[in-house]
């Protein structure tokens, strides 16, 4: 249903080029994290495919730099600022600040499991409305078949590590990134909501003290002002 949607935020050149420098971003972070997780992880399965994943995410990361960077030539001089929708065409998936040190195998591969999902889902999206972009469209094309092996192989070692409760580590997951959207959401809310109240104090309130301050400064006499003797006295005590 969005796809006009996002094919309009995608057509802009300049729009492409912050939202694949984001893309970037997240991908070589995630693929931090996933490397930390083949350090602490004591599977060795687990192991040799979270160094896999994260030499893939990396890859991803150079990927999507490098198509940004071909673009930027193009769109340098004409770019210009403008609305990037990036609540409507979000960034790549990332691990949503997981704290891979403190996590179970089973809670690891849960959280990569709907990461990759999410992604895999976006990025079949975007894949679709850049018929205009083959080239940025072959990247999210190449990019899309290692998702897909990342969605897959993290549900079965899932299944394997935790084969009678994986689908309920699974909604633990799904419930965690929904309180977390909703967080971002709140916080995003809460930005909007105090500049909106602070725009409208400076321009509603603030104008009726500013009369009244200038109002009192023309009743004020310019220059010295005698003081009358019987208040001179405060001169010889410390009150």
């Amino acid at each position: 249903m969005l796809a006009p949607v996002h094919r309009w935020i995608w057509s802009d050149t300049a729009r492409r080029v912050q939202k694949l420098l984001r893309f970037s971003e997240t991908e070589t972070d995630g693929g931090r994290d996933i490397l930390r997780a083949a350090e602490v992880t004591s599977d060795p399965l687990l192991r040799r495919l979270y160094l896999e994943h994260a030499i893939d995410e990396f890859r991803h990361g150079v990927l999507f730099r490098h198509r940004a960077a071909e673009l930027l030539k193009v769109s340098a001089s004409r770019s210009r600022p403008g609305f990037h929708g990036d609540w409507l065409a979000p960034g790549g998936h990332g691990l949503d600040d997981l704290q891979v040190d403190g996590e179970s195998d089973k809670n690891m591969l849960a959280f990569l499991h709907l990461s990759e999902k999410a992604a895999a889902s976006r990025f079949t999206v975007y894949r679709n409305v850049m018929q205009h972009d083959p080239p940025t469209r072959a990247v999210f094309e190449e990019i899309l078949h290692d998702e897909t092996f990342h969605m897959n192989y993290t549900l079965m070692q899932l299944a394997r590590v935790e084969p009678k409760r994986h689908m309920r580590h699974l909604w633990w997951a799904r419930l965690s990134r929904l309180w977390k959207a909703y967080l971002r959401l709140a916080t995003s809310l809460a930005g909007v909501l105090g500049s909106t109240l602070l725009t409208i104090q400076y321009f509603v309130l603030l104008p009726p003290f500013a009369w009244l301050a200038k109002r009192a400064a023309h009743r004020d006499r310019s220059g010295w002002t005698m003081v009358p003797p019987g208040r001179s006295d405060s001169l010889d005590r410390q009150y």
